[in-house]
């Protein structure tokens, strides 16, 4: 499914908004190609830690996400995501839980989960314990093994063409993601960028952080 086809043309305005904390109607185009590319190099992320899942871990979260969605059109709603939840925790997880896990990883804000989307909250969980994955994903896209990711590769990772337009998207994107603000992306923004919106919130939950940690082990039989 595509990620930008799922929101609406208001939805769109409204995610510029929130991504730039600028007055609405200013540079909004911009802003929306940057939400969007953002969304674009997350799920380039995502892919490449699909890829280093074995067949058989894959082959179970694409199982789990089908029976989790009941009426079977590739997206699971808030209470679908919840009672999937619930039967692989064996007891009932908090609303705000679920609401946490679930607006970390939809990509779109468009309200639902599509297959893409149900792996971030499978990164997500794996993070709580197990940074492996991620840092595998980081290395991918750090080609000269420094530590970082550069310009150069953010945009070769993104782009096949030279365009100065998708220059400035990539510039904007290492913007958001550079906390410190030395014009690269190292692992713990990398991180960082992944999983924002969740850690802050786990940390005053520790029965909550218990529960994911029980179910990001059977999301992944214990083979991570």
């Amino acid at each position: 499914m595509n990620l930008v086809s799922c929101a609406t043309e208001n939805q769109w305005i409204q995610n510029a908004h929130k991504v730039s904390n600028i007055p609405l109607g200013e540079n909004i185009g911009s802003r929306i190609q940057q939400f969007s590319l953002m969304n674009k190099f997350k799920k380039k992320v995502i892919t490449v830690v699909a890829e280093n899942l074995p067949d058989e871990q894959v082959d179970g979260l694409k199982q789990m996400f089908d029976e989790m969605d009941k009426d079977k059109n590739g997206s699971l709603t808030f209470e679908e995501f919840k009672d999937g939840l619930c039967l692989i925790g064996d007891q009932p997880l908090d609303d705000p839980d679920v609401r946490m896990l679930m607006d970390a990883a939809d990509l779109d804000e468009n309200g639902v989960l599509n297959y893409e989307e149900f792996m971030m909250v499978a990164i997500h969980l794996k993070r709580i314990s197990n940074d492996d994955h991620l840092q595998q994903a980081f290395h991918h896209f750090d080609k000269n093994q420094n530590g970082y990711i550069e310009f150069e590769e953010l945009k070769e990772s993104l782009f096949e063409d030279q365009n100065s337009h998708n220059e400035k998207l990539v510039n904007d994107i290492i913007h958001d993601a550079d906390l410190d603000k030395d014009g690269r992306i190292s692992y713990p923004e990398f991180a960082a960028m992944m999983t924002t919106g969740m850690d802050w919130r786990m940390e005053s939950r520790q029965y909550s952080r218990v529960m994911l940690n029980a179910i990001s082990d059977k999301m992944f039989k214990d083979q991570i």
